[in-house]
């Protein structure tokens, strides 16, 4: 069974194509590389042993991605794609909509095209906006607070109009939480270009000298010490969910919405005490003021996917940290310099 991943060099993808491999799935990787490494992907190869097509796509460009599905035996897609940071969605919403949106469309109406109706769709928590209601429930109404999360609040929309015009299509939803840590072996992680928008790698980069200090952004929330609480989950888990939820919508024709997270929340504090103990390392920490987008306190019920996906997140915030520094001390520099393709197949390159 072939699956298209968009955003497969991604943080995310590249560790949901390692599980996708390891399960026995073939996969098609479409990537621009604006915001990944093309060595992710080699070292994928080298983690699983198999070899993959990639081909460097921009799912703007309608005729790169039909040329994808003219040269491949494609059964479903799981869309990671999409640029992601919430500050900069404040600051450039028409470069977010246009990315998000357009390239979805593009996807989905080719993948309609073709006869391709079986996607796993890269949401956020970020959706639920600022509410009242802790642990998010998905039937927590949504309501994004950023121009980032309003692109994946349209996008699940359109999916759900999609599906109530043609019940052929087969969908899951995945809202995630934090995402943070990496692959066991150091091989992949998070690599963010410049200035990282997350905390954890730029805790990490802190720790091993490449930044002077953490900034905090805002102490004067309502919650135990002051600082943004956040569900963080381990990568791996999250990607395994994927595989969870492929399994899912071979099944039966449905649409599904599935928060992936651990039910927990920690603050910035917290996270900086559990980083310290993980590494034996003092991070240096500012308070800044609080950042256009944020919100206080923002957890998972993931019940539901524990119900109906039969996946839990097994990992706690101790090997989260762990990992996420076992990467940081092999790639001080994450991937380096940008490489040739390791494995390109030429007839998917439009």
């Amino acid at each position: 069974m072939a699956i298209l991943v968009t955003g497969g060099a991604g943080y995310i993808g590249s560790h949901t194509c390692v599980e996708l491999l390891t399960a026995g799935y073939d996969i098609i990787v479409a990537d621009n590389f604006s915001n990944s490494k093309s060595e992710s992907l080699k070292r994928v190869i080298e983690l699983t042993g198999k070899i993959f097509t990639i081909s460097q796509v921009d799912l703007q460009n309608r005729n790169q991605v039909e040329h994808i599905f003219k040269s491949n035996q494609i059964d479903a897609v799981i869309h990671f794609a999409a640029l992601k940071a919430v500050g900069e969605s404040v600051d450039f919403p028409l470069k977010y909509y246009q990315n998000n949106l357009s390239g979805t469309l593009i996807l989905l109406e080719t993948m309609n095209k073709y006869g391709v109706k079986k996607l796993v769709f890269s949401s956020s928590a970020t959706v639920y906006g600022a509410t009242d209601q802790i642990p998010i429930t998905e039937d927590e109404p949504i309501g994004a607070t950023n121009p980032y999360g309003r692109t994946k609040q349209v996008i699940e929309e359109i999916l759900q109009d999609i599906y109530k015009a043609d019940q052929s299509w087969s969908m899951a939803i995945l809202r995630y939480f934090n995402p943070i840590g990496a692959h066991k072996s150091g091989r992949i992680g998070e690599d963010p270009n410049g200035t990282p928008n997350n905390l954890m790698p730029y805790l990490s980069q802190v720790a091993i000298g490449k930044r002077e200090q953490l900034q905090i952004y805002g102490n004067d929330y309502n919650t135990k010490d002051g600082t943004g609480v956040r569900d963080y989950i381990h990568v791996v888990d999250l990607a395994k969910g994927h595989i969870k939820a492929l399994e899912k919508i071979q099944l039966t024709s449905m649409l599904g919405t599935y928060n992936l997270g651990t039910g927990n929340g920690y603050s910035v504090l917290e996270m900086v005490e559990a980083f310290q103990k993980a590494t034996g390392k003092k991070i240096n920490f500012c308070i800044g003021a609080r950042r256009s987008g944020d919100i206080a306190i923002c957890y998972a019920d993931p019940t539901k996917a524990r119900e109906e996906l039969g996946w839990t997140a097994s990992k706690g915030i101790q090997e989260m940290c762990e990992d996420t520094w076992r990467w940081q001390q092999q790639n001080p520099s994450g991937y380096g310099e940008e490489t040739e393709l390791p494995v390109v197949n030429e007839a998917t390159r439009a």
